[in-house]
């Protein structure tokens, strides 16, 4: 008898914004949102699923698939920029009951999160950016290559060796898998349409203005990978430097995937700078 296996990336379905959205719940405590990058096929699932259960152990972890990305509906008409991206997570914090959560955000995710700490700065309690983007920089190949995906096992496994320091952890199994995960029905139809040539305005369009940018003053963690093909260390000196309450964090012998890579480490720090706020309030 075949039983059917849900699949993992699933959690629960949720109207956020007007939006049908795929969420995962994990933990109790102060909220923290995970807010994930804008690779081909991601999920929220295949972004945090290494650092979700350890940093659930000690608050109320929430991780949507944002708008147009895995699970989560696919509008008919999209208008796929930073401002919608924003009002979505809004939606599911508002969905979810939440006033104040503590924001971590991955590439993309980080210029979404930072775009809504300036825009509601009431809503954060402290920011994590990761491996992001949020100021503009020349486009490296590695990203202009990410965002032009055209669906084949060879391109994703080139991908994937971009994205990560370590060659070990770049099988052609995982490979297949994230392949056959970026063909899934309306996936790649709605990743095309996000970002299409000439994609340095998409950099451009993600950054957040410097003056606002001088002006956040919510304790901020920037960390990155030292050895980044598709988001440069640059970006994330040059967030450390503008954002007032802003402490930094290099993974030597470290990619893009930062909370793959050095996964453990990833979850403890971060779980550190959170737990001075914690202190702080008496939270939890």
């Amino acid at each position: 008898m075949n039983v059917a296996v849900e699949s993992p990336e699933l959690g629960r379905s949720i109207i956020a914004g007007g939006y049908q959205t795929n969420v995962h719940e994990h933990g109790k405590g102060f909220p923290l949102m995970l807010i994930h990058g804008s690779g081909p096929g991601v999920t929220a699932w295949a972004n945090w699923r290494l650092v979700m259960p350890e940093l659930a152990k000690q608050r109320r972890v929430i991780a949507p698939d944002m708008l147009g990305f895995g699970y989560s509906e696919r509008p008919a008409n999209p208008d796929y920029q930073r401002d919608v991206w924003v009002e979505h997570a809004i939606g599911v914090l508002d969905a979810l009951g939440i006033e104040q959560a503590d924001l971590v955000g991955n590439s993309f995710g980080g210029g979404i999160a930072l775009a809504l700490a300036i825009r509601y700065p009431q809503r954060v309690r402290r920011l994590v950016l990761m491996g992001s983007v949020g100021v503009s920089f020349p486009i490296t190949d590695g990203l202009d290559r990410v965002w032009g995906y055209e669906p084949s096992f060879q391109t994703m496994r080139s991908l994937m060796d971009t994205f990560a320091y370590d060659r070990t952890l770049v099988t052609d199994e995982l490979a297949e898998l994230r392949y056959q995960a970026s063909i899934r029905p309306g996936f790649q139809e709605s990743f095309a349409q996000m970002f299409p040539a000439p994609r340095q305005r998409w950099v451009d369009g993600l950054a957040s203005n410097e003056a606002d940018i001088r002006a956040v003053q919510h304790e901020t963690l920037v960390i990155h990978g030292r050895e980044d093909q598709v988001i440069p260390l640059q970006a994330s000196l040059q967030l450390a430097q503008l954002i007032p309450n802003a402490q930094l964090h290099v993974y030597g012998h470290c990619g893009h995937w930062t909370q793959i890579e050095h996964a453990g480490r990833f979850a403890r720090l971060v779980e550190d700078f959170l737990s001075e706020a914690d202190s702080a309030s008496g939270a939890n």
